[in-house]
């Protein structure tokens, strides 16, 4: 009976470590592009903003928010940032401004 035990333990771990990077994968961290060529990188409750700002914001994993610090675009505002799915998130740079959706950033070619 040990024997037959093994081979499921082994699966079962297997699909629980599977599952834990699954639950990882769908959260908010990460470099984000806007369509207008801006950038923002986000590492939990740290976010590098659009003109390199490093400052901190509300975070959690579908969604981020921070006050948009001066000398950038809506300076004083919340940008409100939701996560939609693995590759797009929507932002909306103001209350009451129109939503934006920014894609994740693609990789560059290292030279």
């Amino acid at each position: 009976m040990t024997a037959c035990r093994a081979p499921i333990a082994l699966a079962a771990a297997l699909l629980a470590a599977l599952a834990a990077a699954a639950a990882h994968a769908d959260a908010i961290d990460g470099d984000w592009c806007g369509p207008d060529g801006r950038h923002v990188a986000i590492q939990g409750p740290r976010i590098v903003t659009p003109a390199g700002n490093q400052i901190t914001g509300d975070y959690t994993r579908h969604s981020f928010v921070y006050v948009a610090p001066a000398k950038e675009r809506d300076a004083g505002q919340p940008v409100a940032m939701q996560l939609l799915n693995e590759e797009n998130v929507r932002v909306t740079p103001r209350p009451g401004a129109a939503a934006e959706i920014w894609q994740r950033c693609k990789a560059q070619p290292t030279s």
